[in-house]
């Protein structure tokens, strides 16, 4: 439970969209959760005088990273759905807004019941930390009492996370819809005001403005997110944009006096620097330029944008970052078949190989170092946390993940690494076939929240 930690050994982490900083003799010091020194390149034989001339507390003691250890920092995911967290791999074969009828909205509904939102969110927040995620944007249902319950897990187990009610006043089911537009907003705002109460400077849990899309929202209540947003300009705001042909059809056929969702959601002041769009696979330049204007974030979910049906869905990854739009990566959850930031990397990979050759070579593929940082420092970026969390920067609040690839020590550790390997061909290694049995231990705020000990 200690915040006040020392770590000698290898250290990983971004500066930028293309810059991985691998560092194999670092010193990092915790203390009250945040970095406070970070030395780099001490001699192993050096280190202890080091430590001792910053003078610290007693209590922090000096950790070496056993070989075969290191240090990155927590994985920041961008979209994730909390209530598909028991569905997830359904629904193959289905178009979106088939696969939302069908499966999504029959799932979701359970969550009226507080005693089995209580159990699947307590499994999926556990899931997610052991998967290494740090910092999660999460939607919930659209129940105020479940919604109420997933921020509080997350407030009890250390993650910190952007909890949102799910607003859906239309187009979906009789059983799963907002009675009307002022019951959604109603309970919107004490959720808002009950995820204020438990964590009043927002230090893990922060709500989120979440209407589902613009479908499931009719002008009344979009109208009405957008005045809490306006009233509240520290709101995050997220939603589905431009996700798939099917989606933008239906969305424009409801709203016909806008010809694009950028104009759509703008004038309903739903974008913002503290906006996250999830998927926005099929975009114009002007959509691009107006994201860019306004410093909206984009949250990448290569998984489930090509597993749910509408076809391959490869986003321009590579014209958002040639831009200097935010960009982080979501696992999305019951879209995909997998909640791993480790998975989403690699399928970010892969769908930049077919998006070059859709493009004949116009966006060359993503790098790793591009991988990585979406999944640290991109992420966090896209959640205006940059500032406290992504990478070591001293200052920053400690959130890291302790990897492990000694195959000696655990048996089940999938990733082979050799004595001859360097630091970096043992980093590249885990990424493209490293899992959660790879991370040992998880820390938010310099506070353990996860271990495999």
């Amino acid at each position: 439970m200690t915040t006040s930690l020392a770590f000698y050994g290898p250290l990983i982490h971004s500066l930028g969209p293309d810059k991985v900083e691998i560092v194999d003799e670092a010193l990092v010091v915790v203390q009250d959760g945040k970095i406070s020194t970070l030395r780099k390149d001490v001699p192993r034989d050096q280190v202890e005088s080091v430590f001792s001339s910053l003078n610290l507390n007693s209590d922090v003691k000096l950790r070496y990273l056993s070989r075969g250890e290191f240090l990155i920092p927590g994985f920041v995911d961008t979209h994730n759905h909390a209530p598909q967290w028991a569905m997830r791999g359904l629904g193959r074969g289905l178009h979106i807004l088939e696969w939302l009828d069908q499966v999504t909205f029959p799932n979701e509904a359970k969550f009226k019941d507080p005693d089995y939102a209580r159990r699947i969110y307590s499994d999926c927040v556990d899931g997610f930390i052991q998967q290494g995620i740090t910092t999660v944007s999460y939607y919930g249902s659209l129940h105020g009492e479940a919604t109420k319950i997933l921020a509080e897990i997350c407030l009890a187990k250390g993650q910190r996370a952007f909890v949102g009610k799910c607003n859906m006043d239309r187009n979906a089911p009789d059983y799963y819809r907002d009675m009307d537009t002022e019951e959604s907003l109603r309970v919107t705002e004490d959720c808002i005001a009950h995820i204020r109460s438990i964590d009043p400077k927002a230090d893990l849990v922060t709500p989120i403005l979440t209407p589902r899309f613009a479908i499931c929202c009719n002008n009344d209540l979009l109208t009405g997110l957008g005045e809490i947003a306006s009233r509240n300009p520290d709101l995050p705001i997220q939603t589905h944009f431009n996700e798939a042909e099917q989606e933008i059809n239906s969305t424009l056929g409801l709203f016909p006096e806008f010809t694009n969702e950028a104009d759509l959601y703008e004038h309903f002041g739903l974008l913002s620097r503290k906006s996250i769009l999830a998927h926005c696979t099929h975009m114009t330049d002007y959509e691009m330029t107006k994201l860019r204007e306004l410093d909206c974030g984009v949250a990448h979910c290569p998984i489930a944008n090509t597993t749910v049906g509408g076809g391959f869905m490869a986003a321009p990854i590579r014209e958002f970052l040639r831009r200097g739009i935010k960009v982080g990566l979501g696992t999305d959850s019951g879209g995909g078949f997998s909640s791993s930031i480790l998975d989403a990397m690699r399928q970010a990979f892969i769908v930049s190989n077919a998006k070059e050759l859709m493009t004949k070579g116009k966006d060359p593929s993503l790098s790793l170092e591009e991988c990585f940082y979406m999944a640290t420092l991109g992420g966090a970026r896209v959640c205006c946390l940059d500032e406290q969390v992504g990478n070591f920067e001293v200052g920053k609040q400690f959130d890291a993940l302790v990897v492990s690839t000694v195959k000696q020590k655990r048996s089940l550790v999938n990733t082979m690494t050799e004595d001859g390997d360097s630091l970096r061909m043992t980093f590249e290694k885990f990424l493209m076939s490293g899992d959660d049995r790879n991370i040992t231990e998880v820390y938010a705020r310099g506070r353990l929240i996860g271990s495999q000990a």
